[in-house]
This record gives structure tokens, C-alpha cells and sequence, in this order.
């Protein structure tokens, strides 16, 4: 089973929509620094704890992941601290790293390391018939209305994956 290490904001984003468990039926395990589950994922309440149930392994970071944790800090002003902690552990144990955030993708292209985002996740659920058509297109129909509440992802890339499921039905 192949590891990736997760930021916050992509499970808020499958949270929003009612659809936190759909990541877990890939074949990945999930892993978050514990500190980050328990000061990042406060909203909606109980979302860390149920993330833990479907599989998101809590783990402590090693000195070494800390170290480059605190090099990234002087490196990238505008990254969190568990930004960093999640870039460093992605980085050390050359694991893919999963987030939505501009900063942390920008940060992580720069340091090398793999990434993987919200709608990457939703794509690869439904080229591998993890999910259906309609669940696909809800995520995407939801995501996008949800762009009027200022939720971050890319309206383009949204559309465009509507419009080829309309394509392709038609």
C-alpha cells in the first residue's frame, strides 16, 4: 500500500460535500502529523475523528523531519507550521504529498516532491471505477456551486471536467 502524507484543506474540501470517505477507497493509507489532526481539523467538529476512523493514520514527525521542517520555515515565510511539517514528512520518506494549498504545491514543485490534490483524488476515483458516474459529477456539480462561498478550487478545471462528461454522454 502506498503512503501519502495529507494536509488539511482536501479533506475539507470531500467534507463539504458530504464525501470524506470516497479518498479511502483508494489503495492509499492516509497520513497526517497527529498535532496538525488535532489543531487543524476543528471544522466541522468531529472531522478529525472521523478521518481517523476511515483510515487516516496519525503520525509524529522524526528529529530529522523537524530539522527540515525549520529550514523550510526561513525558506518559505508564507507556509504554516504544519504546512512545513506536512512538506517535510512528504519530503523525508519520499511519499506523495496531498493538498490544495498554492503556497504548499509551490513550496513542494521547488523541494521535488510528488503531489496529488483534491480533484486529482476525485479523478482517479472515477478512472478507476472506485465510483460511479453520478458520484463523480456530484462532487464536481457541488464543488463548483460552492465556488460562490469562496471554497478554493479551480473553477476551470471544474468545468472542464463537466463539459466531458456531457461530451461523452451525448
Amino acid at each position: 500500500m502506498e503512503y501519502i502524507c495529507s494536509d488539511t484543506n482536501v479533506w475539507l474540501d470531500f467534507s463539504a460535500v458530504g464525501r470524506t470517505h470516497l479518498p479511502f477507497r483508494l489503495p492509499y493509507t492516509y497520513i497526517m502529523n497527529s498535532d496538525a489532526i488535532e489543531d487543524e481539523v476543528l471544522s466541522p467538529e468531529g472531522l478529525g475523528r472521523e478521518l481517523v476512523e476511515l483510515g487516516l493514520q496519525p503520525v509524529d514527525i522524526t528529529i530529522e523531519e523537524f530539522l527540515y521542517a525549520e529550514d523550510l520555515g526561513r525558506m518559505y515565510k508564507q507556509l504554516s507550521r504544519y504546512d512545513r511539517i506536512a512538506l517535510a514528512i512528504a519530503k523525508k520518506r519520499s511519499i506523495i504529498l496531498l493538498t490544495g494549498d498554492k503556497a504548499l504545491r509551490k513550496a513542494a514543485l521547488t523541494e521535488g516532491v510528488s503531489l496529488m490534490g483534491t480533484i486529482g483524488l476525485l479523478d482517479q476515483l472515477w478512472t478507476e471505477g472506485r465510483i460511479e458516474q453520478e458520484e463523480y459529477q456530484g462532487c464536481l456539480k457541488a464543488w463548483l456551486d460552492q465556488q460562490t462561498y469562496g471554497r478554493r478550487l479551480p473553477k476551470n478545471e471544474l468545468l472542464e471536467r463537466l463539459r466531458g462528461l456531457e461530451y461523452r454522454n451525448s
